[in-house]
């Protein structure tokens, strides 16, 4: 079952607000992947549907009223982002379906993945996988210009996942052992964040030089986690 939501939630909700990445460090553009400024939007747009259908799924699987409303915020803010993204891309003249697709098979089993057996995990997932991804997708979309720039503006936008922060808090709260089973799951679902987001970057073997200029990226990424683990009361 979900658990409820307190007032005590939202104090760590309040807590919990998107860290903002570093700086991009030197070299870190010219590693990124990047045919077209237009398709730098697909891999995030292809992520928000994701969220919003596993969002859809809980709500679908709970009971409670309050509960339901609480994930819907969230599912509503995922789905307004993939609706604004799809409109850039069209707005460049490109197919969002066409540029969707070389991501969809990856990232509906990086959803899958991260899927978990209890409610508070698959919750968890979309706070902290959601964070990361977009954290990471702000970061990149600096090397596009005026899109990246509106790509940037879109994820900035509010996520509305302060509710699920709010049911997660009162969960740990109440219960010792979900509080270690959460934090295990946390620490798992790094490994495969940083995976989806390394895919974003130029395939092939990075030199030692290459290699020192794009992980401070990555390392803010483990940081901001840390902080929005911390945040709900985990360890990362």
């Amino acid at each position: 079952m979900v658990p409820a939501a307190t007032a005590t939630g939202g104090a760590h909700a309040a807590a919990c607000a998107r860290a903002a990445t570093s700086a991009t460090p030197p070299g870190w553009r010219s590693r990124i992947s990047r045919p077209t400024s237009t398709r730098s939007s697909a891999r995030p747009h292809t992520c928000k549907l994701g969220y919003f259908e596993t969002l859809s799924e809980l709500i679908a699987a709970t009971p409670q009223l309050g509960h339901k409303e609480a994930l819907s915020r969230a599912a509503g803010a995922a789905l307004t982002k993939h609706q604004e993204l799809v409109a850039l891309i069209r707005d460049r003249d490109a197919d969002p379906t066409e540029l969707m697709a070389p991501f969809r098979e990856p990232l509906d089993a990086f959803r899958s993945a991260t899927h978990g057996i209890r409610p508070q995990e698959t919750m968890l997932s979309v706070h902290i996988t959601a964070g990361m991804l977009d954290d990471f997708y702000d970061a990149l979309s600096q090397s596009y210009g005026e899109t990246g720039a509106r790509v940037a503006r879109i994820l900035q936008a509010d996520d509305d996942r302060q509710a699920i922060v709010e049911l997660l808090a009162q969960g740990i709260a109440e219960d010792g052992e979900l509080r270690s089973l959460l934090a295990m799951w946390g620490r798992r679902l790094v490994g495969d964040t940083i995976l989806i987001a390394r895919a974003a970057l130029r395939t092939g073997v990075l030199d030692e030089t290459e290699q020192e200029q794009v992980e401070p990226v990555f390392t803010e990424l483990l940081a901001a986690h840390a902080r929005r683990m911390g945040a709900i009361d985990l360890t990362a």
